[in-house]
């Protein structure tokens, strides 16, 4: 029996040391160092992750990084194209839907390969395969997309980068620059749709739960022209939810839906409840913003009575001006900002007196 035991403890330890020898992996430097990238556009990441091999007084293009697919001597793959930096995959990921050149590609992430051009053209390729060493397994099959660039001479990077040199509102360029060469590609997003589709899911969970977050929703919303639903969401604010009450806020923002939609006198009921529960401060954009929209009897109305709410406190008065102006009633705008130099702080005067003089010289201060 004991020495059944020892065989058992000795046959043990040797599969417990095989175990070892087999899966443990050290963790040192790769060769190439490692880098990453991260472009948001909107609220959408883009992530891309590459080798950066350096150029080490090497011919690149056309020599170390071949032309068209090649058979690399190693892998499943006979037609590989380049891996797009050095070692494992190298990958770019997005966070939602985008285009790139023009072309849909799903949220995911993607292995990035590159298949240079003698002529200066490049096609860019995005796998569905992001997980294999470099190119040598690379199928075509896996493809999700492909893309068609032009390369562009550079200024010299001696390690590989990938960038984001050019970033708008709604859209990025990507671009790999190494040695004389850049290869840059266009990646857009639609944001408008990507955020309203992410407040509607937000709104479904625990952010639905508090009152200033549909108060946002509906903000963006109406900026994004989306008025229906800017609607709907500011309704929610206002009542029917145990959340729900009437603020400046969604009063105010209300009337402003209202208006762009063309509800003109229905707005100005809004306007009317808005005013009831503004600030001072808050009653002066009211009042400035019915300026600017056309409605400059409504604001004289709100302005006039913020004086007398406000015990005449000098934005209150510096708002009635305004409304004056608007007019045509320079005199009596004159008046209203007099008033408003005598108890304004030192740091608006030199923009109060500039207004002032204005409107000695015939000239609206809106």
């Amino acid at each position: 029996m004991k020495q059944f035991n020892l065989i058992t403890t000795c046959i043990v330890s040797t599969m417990m040391l095989l175990s070892i020898q087999t899966n443990a992996q050290l963790t040192t430097p790769e060769g190439s160092q490692r880098g990453q990238v991260m472009q948001r556009v909107g609220t959408t990441n883009i992530t891309i992750d590459y080798g950066r091999p350096s150029v080490k007084d090497r011919e690149i293009w056309g020599k170390l990084v071949p032309y068209g697919y090649n058979n690399l001597g190693f892998g499943t793959s006979t037609a590989a194209p380049w891996r797009a930096g050095a070692n494992s995959n190298s990958t770019i990921a997005f966070t939602h839907d985008v285009k790139i050149e023009g072309k849909d590609i799903k949220a995911g992430t993607y292995g990035l390969h590159i298949a240079l051009k003698e002529d200066g053209g490049a096609t860019v390729i995005f796998s569905n395969n992001s997980t294999s060493w470099g190119s040598y397994f690379y199928d075509e099959k896996e493809d999700a997309l492909r893309v068609d660039v032009k390369t562009k001479e550079a200024a010299h990077t001696e390690m590989l980068t990938f960038l984001f040199p050019k970033v708008e509102a709604n859209s990025a360029v990507a671009t790999l620059r190494w040695e004389k060469k850049e290869i840059p590609f266009k990646i857009e997003v639609d944001v408008k749709n990507v955020v309203m589709k992410d407040i509607k899911n937000d709104l479904r969970n625990s952010a639905g739960f508090t009152q200033s977050n549909w108060d946002s929703a509906a903000n963006y919303a109406f900026n994004a022209g989306e008025l229906d639903q800017a609607l709907e969401w500011v309704d929610a604010s206002i009542s029917g939810s145990f959340f729900s009450k009437e603020t400046f806020a969604n009063l105010s923002l209300k009337s402003q839906i209202l208006s762009k939609q063309g509800k003109t006198s229905e707005a100005m009921n809004f306007v009317d409840k808005a005013a009831k529960l503004g600030s001072t401060s808050q009653i002066f954009r009211l009042g400035t913003g019915l300026i600017s929209s056309g409605q400059k009897d409504k604001a004289l109305v709100i302005l006039k009575d913020n004086v007398k709410n406000s015990k005449g406190a000098w934005p209150s008065n510096y708002g009635l001006a305004k409304a004056y102006s608007a007019t045509g009633d320079y005199k009596n705008a004159i008046k209203a900002i007099n008033t408003s130099l005598g108890n304004a702080p030192d740091r608006f005067k030199g923009r109060l007196n500039g207004d002032l003089e204005k409107l000695k010289k015939g000239q609206d201060i809106n």
